[in-house]
């Protein structure tokens, strides 16, 4: 083809040459600049392959919208157990109003299962961070009243905890080779157990409280709920045996926040000191 070079003059009209002079070529035609000479492009599979959901950077966009979501839900909830554990007027009105508790429940209940069973209003915008906002204030309200029945010094002690180990989980999460996300088997019959034991327990301590068993019963809890944090942790990564989707953002949040504001309430169980 000749696209692109320059070509030589003719030569004089007596045949003896007049030297090489430079000139334009001719612009291509539409099948010379369509032939299969022309510049390379992606392909349907290297646009595929060079752009899905396993990019770092994806990933990495992904893991700091998570946290970043994640740290407004924790200071929304620390805002709230601030005031129902300092602020005495409000203290006193949600402990003798506990209808507003369980109308928070049932919000936290319909939410969260609308959150995880749904995968529509999960990831549609603006929808999911509306759900995910309601139920962070559901479960605000239920863990601040629930703080609120304890001695200020302990929720501030049990608060310190949560925050260390959070941060310790976070980082071996992070660091670790261990797969913590091959293990789902696991911490499946551990929640069974957890689950069977607490049903149990719902039965026997309103005929006598046991301070040994809720005791134990708490410590199992933070355990379990602790692994758990390690483990939607590592899902987070994508690179480990089982990962999620960057589009399920909301839903990782969902899971991490609940690790954390659970592993709060067990820690508040076992060393908080109620208040006379």
């Amino acid at each position: 083809m000749t696209q692109g070079k320059l070509s030589l003059a003719n030569k004089s009209s007596n045949g003896s040459p007049s030297g090489q002079a430079l000139v334009a070529p001719a612009p291509p035609s539409y099948e010379e600049a369509t032939a299969g000479t022309s510049a390379p492009c992606y392909s349907d599979v290297e646009m595929l392959t060079e752009f899905t959901w396993d990019d770092c950077n994806i990933r990495r966009v992904f893991i700091r919208k998570v946290y970043t979501i994640l740290l407004i839900q924790l200071l929304v909830t620390l805002a709230i157990v601030a005031l129902f554990t300092f602020c005495d007027p409000v203290k006193d009105y949600i402990q003798t109003n506990p209808g507003w508790y369980w109308a928070s429940y049932a919000v936290f209940f319909v939410t969260y299962l609308t959150l995880s069973c749904c995968s529509t209003p999960r990831r549609q915008f603006p929808w999911n961070l509306i759900l995910l906002a309601i139920f962070t204030l559901s479960l605000s309200y239920m863990t601040g009243m629930l703080s609120s029945f304890y001695n200020t010094k302990s929720v501030v002690m049990c608060l310190g905890i949560t925050v260390t180990v959070c941060l310790l989980v976070t980082v071996f999460s992070f660091q670790t080779k261990f797969d913590v996300t091959s293990y789902q088997g696991v911490l499946f019959v551990f929640c069974t157990v957890m689950f069977i034991s607490g049903l149990m327990m719902a039965v026997v301590l309103p005929f006598q409280y046991v301070p040994w068993l809720d005791a134990i019963y708490a410590a199992l809890g933070a355990i379990l709920f602790t692994m758990f944090l390690a483990f939607d942790t590592q899902l987070l990564m994508g690179n480990k045996r089982y990962t999620i989707s960057p589009e399920e953002y909301v839903f990782a949040t969902l899971n991490i926040y609940i690790d954390i504001i659970y592993i709060f309430s067990f820690f508040l169980q076992i060393f908080g000191t109620k208040r006379d």
